[in-house]
């Protein structure tokens, strides 16, 4: 039942005029919200407004609907996420699916033509909408995104997307969108079908006026796609289907490991639909809606998605700096991939080394990445063309003078960071902003060389920065609210997820993931078999084991950090035998073709047996059982302990910050809602007694903390902490 202030809401969200022409034009325009939502409050608004069409089209009155957005670029961006996660019985989650059936098949039944014009996202629960209008018109806007993101909450659209859409667009393409959640561009919205035009986002409410008194003319009917042969066969035959499925089943496992029941279920929910009278296939998408949304995995993953939603709210309250021209200070692979995101972004940039080699190839790694964006559709060629001619290379300090922002992303060396950061201090305005790419070096101790370190602090993106959402942003000693707004928006307008850290050694991502990595060094140096662990730890749901990491991190920048964290943690952050042993060897992982793993071509070949007997007396000479349940909490329960020692040093403040900055940086299986809330769902009182049946056997590297002791104590959880 919603409140009076949600039925306020509702009413002033929700507007129906009708003008001269009989054209009725619904409007959602939320108060106070950059975002329309589709609350149960609202759905009910919206039936009462379609009650009130159906009475118009009776009498004469009313011709055809359009349904619009009153805010610029955002159409509607889904339902109301908080009601879902609010729902824990599956009759109540099946009962909230049919009654938004219902109310898009008055939507749907109208006796007039109906339009959804579209205008940004449109999401979720507003696709569907569209998807009971008899057309829709989009604009051709970068910012138009149509999709149905449904499985990353851990359902399936249910209030008759999944059925509506096979119908439209064909059931390949239904599958792709459904079962990945991924948004579609309004260009390619108008290819498939699901867009009847697109037009300017000027033109829009002009165009759509005039495609309605054409279908008012014209009557409400629409054409019926046009399959060629190919997709007949695959769509429209028994065999051709099963094929279709199969494949994409296949896909899905490969992919999630089976850890994710949405995307499955969909594909059973599109398979099955499609034979289906309507009302039976709307039936059955209420079914699944109702035993997914009271599941486990889609609390979690509501749970991260309320994890990314307030990220965006966590600027501090100063304010921003306007950032417009940007330059980075090292073009490696690095520097070049943070120049394009910066040019991608629209921003301009100046790109600094002192070697003609290093600038092209930085140049030459942004190029790929507009390359490959225009290969995945994500960019017109011209576009692409545009950003590149967005980033100048410089071997001096020329052009420095008129950046809002500096990124320096030079080799990990502490003395070499604070010579280039004065260099370029002295180039920049009193107002420019230095950031530091570093990944664990001292924000604080590079601030103190500057002349002005309230403009500095640490922002730390993270490998290969085209790909990984997190930026730390370190706030050093004498950083100031202003600086760290400023980056934080910029982080923003990239794209990217921002976390706000402290500054100490490691940050949180490095000083977490060290111990997890090293733990796996002295499983090996047990005996244990490097597929074993690793294998262990992808059934865990990260994305790869800790070995294929280190490959991929690189050997020699993993030593590096260690070292780092060993000199500021003492024995509990020692580095396992293994890992010393590997600093005697050439071995650098993926980019030196050979680390636990062999490399051919840059494509991973299997584990190198031959690193056992190079490792020497560092590992046993045969290699033994060990139970995949005892690697799982020696690997991640050293992860949770860690986690909570940086609690208690004010790393971060928040459980929160912990879980999502490791989903965002390492890809820690959202399913199970991030590192410290599976701690919650474990049990605070058994991770105690684990660590200590650990530091008996193994030593003080598993010595429980004294938050995660107290927090056990108290029968209190990482989330309900005080």
């Amino acid at each position: 039942m919603a409140t009076t202030k949600e039925t306020a809401e509702a009413q002033a969200t929700l507007t129906l005029d009708v003008d001269g022409d009989g054209v009725a034009w619904l409007v959602f325009d939320r108060p106070d919200s950059k975002v329309n939502i589709l609350s149960s409050a609202v759905m009910a608004r919206l039936d009462a407004h379609l009650a009130e069409v159906e009475e118009g089209a009776r009498t004469g009155r009313v011709k055809a609907l359009v349904v619009r957005s009153g805010k610029p670029r955002s159409f509607i961006a889904g339902a109301d996420v908080a009601e879902i996660a609010g729902v824990q019985d599956v009759a109540e989650a099946e009962a909230g699916s049919r009654a938004g059936q219902e109310v898009f098949r008055r939507l749907e039944r109208l006796p007039v033509p109906t339009i959804a014009a579209i205008d940004g996202l449109c999401l979720g629960g507003g696709a569907e909408l569209a998807l009971a209008c008899t057309y829709r018109i989009g604009t051709n806007a970068p910012e138009t995104r149509i999709g149905f993101p449904e499985v990353r909450l851990g359902i399936i659209p249910g209030w008759g997307g999944t059925t509506r859409l096979p119908r439209l667009v064909g059931l390949r393409t239904a599958v792709e969108m459904i079962v990945t959640g991924k948004t579609i561009s309004a260009r390619r919205a108008l290819r498939i079908g699901l867009l009847d035009e697109a037009v300017p986002p000027t033109y829009l409410e002009e165009r759509t006026r005039r495609f309605a008194w054409e279908r008012i003319d014209r009557g409400r009917k629409r054409s019926a796609r046009r399959k060629g042969l190919g997709t007949r066969l695959l769509e429209d035959t028994a065999p051709g289907r099963r094929l279709l499925i199969h494949t994409a089943r296949k896909r899905v496992l490969g992919e999630t490991k089976g850890h994710y029941p949405a995307p499955l279920a969909a594909l059973d929910v599109l398979t099955r639909t499609l034979s289906l009278p309507l009302e039976q296939a709307f039936a059955l998408e209420a079914e699944t809606v109702g035993r997914l949304a009271v599941s486990d995995v889609s609390k979690n993953l509501i749970h991260v998605f309320e994890l990314m939603e307030s990220a965006k709210k966590a600027a501090p309250d100063a304010e921003a700096r306007p950032v417009e021209r940007a330059a980075v200070l090292g073009a490696g692979v690095m520097g070049g991939g943070i120049a394009q995101l910066l040019a991608y972004r629209g921003l301009t940039v100046r790109i600094k080394d002192i070697k003609e080699e290093a600038i092209a190839l930085g140049l030459r790694h942004a190029r790929e990445l507009f390359d490959n964006a225009v290969r995945r559709g994500r960019l017109e060629r011209r576009e692409a063309e545009r950003g590149m001619e967005r980033i100048s290379p410089t071997l001096d300090y020329s052009g420095f003078g008129i950046a809002d922002v500096v990124i320096e992303a030079v080799v990990e060396r502490m003395d070499v960071k604070k010579q280039v950061l004065r260099e370029a201090e002295r180039e920049i305005g009193a107002e420019g902003v230095l950031a530091s790419n570093t990944s664990a070096l001292s924000i604080t101790e590079m601030g103190n060389e500057l002349e002005r370190p309230e403009n500095f602090c640490g922002m730390h993106f993270f490998n290969p920065v085209h790909r990984m959402p997190l930026v730390e942003i370190v706030r050093g000693a004498a950083t100031s609210d202003e600086t760290l707004a400023t980056i934080f928006g910029l982080t923003r307008r990239l794209g990217k997820t921002p976390v706000i850290v402290n500054d100490g050694p490691g940050f949180l991502v490095n000083r977490l993931l060290a111990p997890y990595l090293n733990e796996a060094g002295w499983l090996l140096e047990e005996g244990a078999r490097i597929d074993d662990v690793d294998r262990t730890l992808l059934e865990f749901g990260m994305p790869m084991g800790p070995f294929r990491l280190l490959d991929e991190v690189g050997l020699d920048v993993s030593r590096h950090v260690a070292a780092i964290l060993y000199e500021a943690f003492g024995d509990r952050m020692a580095p396992a035998p293994v890992m010393l042993a590997l600093g005697e060897t050439a071995r650098l992982g993926r980019k030196g073709g050979l680390g636990f793993y062999r490399y051919e071509d840059g494509k991973e070949k299997g584990v190198d047996e031959a690193l056992y007997a190079e490792l020497g007396d560092a590992v046993p000479a045969e290699r033994r059982d060990i139970s995949s349940d005892l690697i799982r909490d020696r690997c991640i329960l050293v992860m949770v302990n860690e986690a909570a020692r940086a609690l208690e040093d004010g790393i971060v403040e928040r459980a929160g910050d912990v879980d999502l900055a490791l989903i965002t940086g390492t890809g820690f299986p959202p399913f199970r809602g991030g590192l410290l809330r599976y701690a919650d769902t474990v049990g605070l009182p058994v991770i105690v007694e684990r660590l200590e049946g650990f530091q008996n056997e193994l030593g003080v590297r598993f010595q429980p903390s004294p938050l995660l002791r107290e927090l056990a104590a108290a029968g209190r959880t990482f989330y309900d902490q005080a």
